[in-house]
């Protein structure tokens, strides 16, 4: 069952239990479909988890809502779409670790403000990230890709989703911490680069494990560690870093829901009431469970001061890497 499909029957198995506790006002908020923008093309994880997730919503509301892929520039250009939009409740986004984390210590100038563009729903969960190789580079750990690494300085190409995301900021830590030289090739998301890894046209990649989950059981990938501090689930065999001997080594990937900022607050709450019940279902914790995500359910106040705390560690990470802001 290849990826599209697993979304697909994921996205049938919640009808019933969402249907299930849907208590409908029948007028009022919503009484039209919503939008759900998603700052990365379709087939990463961050577009599989929202699809998910709408169809709960959907059928919670019982209106449409229809996922708008709008990926570029690492997450930010679908975050500022997302900001400007106007707030009446209608548009969700996909706020998540690079819009909302890394993006700002990245870039002098954004097109929306990380702190108050934004009204914070709640978080949906997160995810370690994994450095994988083409199963044609002669590196089976952690260990061995630092040494070819070492061996030839700047000729190995990593891919990532996107300047300002998580992987990225995976791969310059490693590189901070090795004193290896590797060239970064961004894309428009994980699904692309991991079509270009594939394909040999990149050595590397890094990205959050459920981009990876299929291609690695295929063997068309290869998994070296993974970023948490405990090893993925799903992933038992493969080992994290700090077990590749580099302790401390952690970064998560994470992803919540949000809105435009001025959102009127008896929408807000009634959006926020309606994710709670949806990511409560047991066949929701399922379904996001298979795509990697650990639940990591947070109220609206306490996904806030997450946030804030995420963007605080980020900003050190870029400034301890000599990344400059662009």
């Amino acid at each position: 069952m290849n990826r599209s499909t697993r979304v697909f029957v994921a996205v049938l198995l919640l009808v019933i239990p969402c249907a299930a506790l849907a208590q409908r006002t029948g007028q009022g908020f919503p009484d039209r479909p919503l939008r759900y923008i998603v700052p990365f093309p379709p087939g990463g994880s961050t577009d599989i988890v929202a699809r998910i997730v709408a169809a709960g919503l959907a059928e919670l509301f019982g209106q449409q809502v229809v996922i708008d892929n709008r990926g570029g520039a690492g997450g930010t250009l679908g975050a500022e779409i997302a900001a400007h939009t106007t707030p009446d409740g209608y548009t969700l986004f996909a706020c998540n670790i690079g819009s909302l984390a890394v993006s700002p210590a990245l870039y002098k100038k954004l097109g929306y403000d990380p702190v108050a563009g934004f009204a914070p729903i709640g978080l949906i969960g997160s995810t370690a990230n994994a450095l994988v190789v083409n199963p044609a580079v002669p590196a089976k750990t952690i260990a061995q890709f630092i040494a070819l690494a070492k061996a030839s300085p700047g000729k190995i190409n990593y891919a990532s989703p996107g300047v300002g995301t998580s992987p990225q900021l995976s791969m310059e830590m490693l590189r901070t911490a090795t004193g290896i030289r590797l060239i970064h090739v961004p894309y428009k998301g994980a699904g692309p680069a991991l079509v270009e890894l594939m394909g040999g046209h990149v050595e590397a990649m890094a990205s959050t494990v459920p981009s990876f989950l299929g291609a690695a059981r295929a063997g068309k990938i290869h998994m070296l560690a993974v970023t948490s501090t405990t090893r993925h689930p799903d992933l038992p065999d493969v080992p994290t870093f700090a077990e590749s001997g580099m302790p401390g080594f952690e970064v998560v990937s994470w992803q919540g829901l949000c809105t435009p900022a001025g959102v009127p607050q008896a929408e807000l709450e009634r959006i926020r009431g309606a994710l709670g019940k949806v990511l409560a279902l047991p066949e929701m914790k399922k379904q996001l469970a298979v795509q990697g995500m650990q639940p990591n359910e947070l109220t609206a106040e306490k996904f806030a001061v997450f946030i804030r705390a995420e963007r605080d560690k980020y900003a050190k990470v870029v400034k301890d890497a000599g990344i400059k802001p662009q």
